[in-house]
């Protein structure tokens, strides 16, 4: 039966995968065919004008592509090219149905686009002489360039032509300069090298023929430098009929001709138009009428052959353009197809899953028959884990018990180390006071020595409380290390001050040989708890008239710390258990009776270690103890 569950569970995980794969291939696919067409429309941007049926082409070749995925801006930015196309080959109705077009696909989120877009229209009205929606559509593209300068600046352009059109010199003129302006800060040289030949234009319209001249020669000089042939023919045209007005017939008749021969030479129909008309003119002006004629005739030569052309690409365009829509709805009906199979397969894919979902639950409900019967084989062994655990329970119970009481002895330990380290500074300064009450009479100068006698026991007393409960805080919070440099030679200076009276009443010298011109790595307070221990501890275990001694020594990156005494020594096999809060049974008398709890070492041992240290002791019977640390040296202070 697990099988059988196993089997379909795999298949419907293996046509899941296969969707994610399938569905992953189609997301690739369409990225692979969105480079293509952006690709596609920045070629056909830049060629339009030199290559326009090449060019048509491509964007229809875009639009297609863009249509089947269903990219909407590729869809938006291949209408804007064909109706590039179209205006570039004059045919402005029809411009204006792509341009249209493109402006229910293109997005609001690229207004430059946009912004193309409305210029493209008002200068598609403009050679429509539709004026008033020229500048209209203008306007909006006015909107959307925003800051852009190279953008205000083919607006600007377009405007200027605009006014020209409408005769309105002066306001065209303006709106020229503007676009000069903005191209000059973008350093655009082809428009630039336009505006010139607006302005050429412009001003002979004006019969302002000076300006036109200045005009014309900056325009000529720079259709060389951006290499533009269309440009310069139209210079030497323009500059011919500046000269027609000024009656320099022969320079305009030398114009006319390089005009003619460089529209010829690519192919511009429209300038050869021009410069024969312009020669005409001149001929005529000068009275030669052959000549006139001549170039008369060539003109209505080059009009008919320009209107036969245009009949053929007419005819062609009209062709292009039914062919292009017949395989638009061609794509439109395959998609209706498409999403008609695709209901088809998504009503067959929920009949499976029905099915599917249906054989699972007589399955389940065989399962569930099966497993009600193992459930009841299974209750025996069940109940036998459980009492299994039930005695696992018990045994951790007594174990928490045996921890609990532990605990307990701990909290008795921790008591006794308030005790065991308050009870020497509270001895000597009680000391103090029951001399100073018994004497019958005490001098000035007397007096003067208790009190120095007490200021460093009160002092000791006040030390070794806030250490004792800073160290409780610990074992409840956890140790604080504040590491800082401490110097042993001064922190020894200050142990003697502190026990300066024990030391009187045994008549104990205390020897600092501690080097003082080397520092360690660690917590103050930590190291003074430490001393104090061990120092303590050394003058209780120390006879009369002994020595105890604080050294150190350099050992590579530490600092090694010894508190040696001449006391009663300790035996070998208590050594090992003098670091162990459970060593109750080894606690020794000292050699005037002092009682101790055998915490205070197991307190050394654990702050030395927690500053990155060890503590370790020597000892002989009968000549005394040694008990040492080692701590990290300050940075700077290491011996190699």
């Amino acid at each position: 039966m697990r099988w059988y569950v196993g089997l379909i569970l795999l298949l419907l995980m293996h046509s899941a995968a296969h969707a994610q794969i399938k569905g992953a291939e189609q997301r690739q696919t369409a990225r692979d065919t969105i480079k293509i067409i952006d690709s596609l429309n920045n070629v056909v941007e830049k060629t339009y004008v030199a290559a326009p049926f090449e060019a048509r082409a491509m964007a229809e070749r875009a639009l297609l592509l863009a249509e089947k995925i269903k990219y909407r801006q590729g869809t938006g930015c291949s209408f804007l090219n064909l109706g590039h196309v179209y205006w570039s080959q004059s045919y402005y109705p029809i411009s204006l149905f792509y341009f249209n077009s493109a402006l229910t696909y293109l997005s609001k989120n690229k207004p430059l686009t946009l912004a193309l877009c409305y210029s493209s229209i008002g200068r598609a009205y403009t050679d429509l002489q539709n004026y008033t929606p020229a500048l209209q559509n203008l306007d909006v593209a006015m909107r959307y360039a925003g800051t852009d300068k190279e953008m205000q600046a083919e607006v600007y352009n377009e405007q200027s032509f605009v006014y020209l059109k409408l005769k309105q010199f002066d306001k065209g003129i303006a709106y020229a300069r503007l676009a000069m302006q903005l191209s000059r800060a973008i350093n655009d040289k082809p428009s630039l090298c336009i505006l010139y030949s607006r302005l050429t234009n412009a001003y002979r319209l004006k019969a302002q023929y000076t300006q036109a001249i200045a005009y014309s020669d900056t325009a000529l000089n720079m259709s060389y430098a951006v290499n533009n042939k269309r440009l310069r023919a139209i210079s030497f045209i323009e500059r011919a009929k500046i000269f027609n007005e000024l009656n320099r017939y022969d320079e305009a008749i030398v114009l006319a001709k390089k005009g003619a021969a460089l529209s010829d030479s690519i192919g511009v129909m429209d300038g050869i138009s021009s410069a024969y008309s312009a020669m005409a003119h001149s001929f005529e002006q000068k009275n030669d009428l052959k000549q006139s004629l001549v170039y008369q005739k060539r003109y209505t030569q080059a009009l008919d052959s320009v209107n036969a052309t245009n009949k053929r690409n007419n005819t062609r365009l009209i062709q292009s353009y039914f062919e292009l829509n017949n395989r638009l709805n061609d794509i439109a009906v395959m998609e209706q197809k498409t999403n008609t199979y695709r209901e088809e397969l998504h009503f067959q894919k929920a009949i499976i899953i029905t099915l599917i979902a249906s054989l699972l639950f007589v399955v389940g409900a065989l399962s569930f028959t099966y497993y009600h019967y193992k459930a009841k084989r299974m209750l025996v062994n069940r109940m036998r884990k459980q009492h299994k655990a039930l005695l696992i329970q018990k045994e951790l119970i007594e174990e928490q018990s045996a921890n609990l009481t532990n605990v307990n002895n701990l909290k008795d330990k921790l008591l006794a180390v308030i005790g065991h380290d308050l009870r020497t500074p509270l001895a000597n300064l009680h000391s103090i006071l029951h001399l100073y009450n018994t004497a019958d009479s005490l001098t000035p100068s007397e007096i003067q020595d208790l009190m120095r006698m007490m200021e460093p026991v009160v002092h000791g007393a006040e030390l070794t409380l806030s250490n004792l409960l800073e160290w409780a805080g610990s074992q409840i919070k956890g140790i604080n290390l504040e590491p800082s440099a401490v110097n042993i030679s001064s922190t020894g200076d200050e142990m003697i001050r502190t026990f300066n009276y024990q030391l009187q009443q045994k008549n104990i010298r205390f020897e600092n040989t501690a080097e003082p011109h080397f520092f360690v790595r660690a917590d103050e307070k930590h190291i003074k708890v430490v001393l104090s221990n061990l120092v303590s501890n050394a003058i209780k275990f120390t006879n009369n008239s002994g020595t105890i001694t604080l050294s150190s020594l350099v050992d590579g990156r530490s600092l090694v710390v010894s508190v040696t005494d001449t006391g009663s020594g300790i035996p070998n096999d208590r050594l090992n258990h003098l670091f162990k809060l459970d060593n109750g049974r080894y606690i020794s008398t000292g050699t005037s009776g002092e009682k101790g709890t055998g915490i205070g070492l197991f307190l050394c041992r654990e702050l030395v270690e927690f500053n990155g240290g060890k503590l370790w002791a020597s000892s002989e019977v009968d000549k005394g103890s040694t008990f040492s640390f080692s701590l990290p040296l300050v940075d700077g202070e290491l011996i190699g």
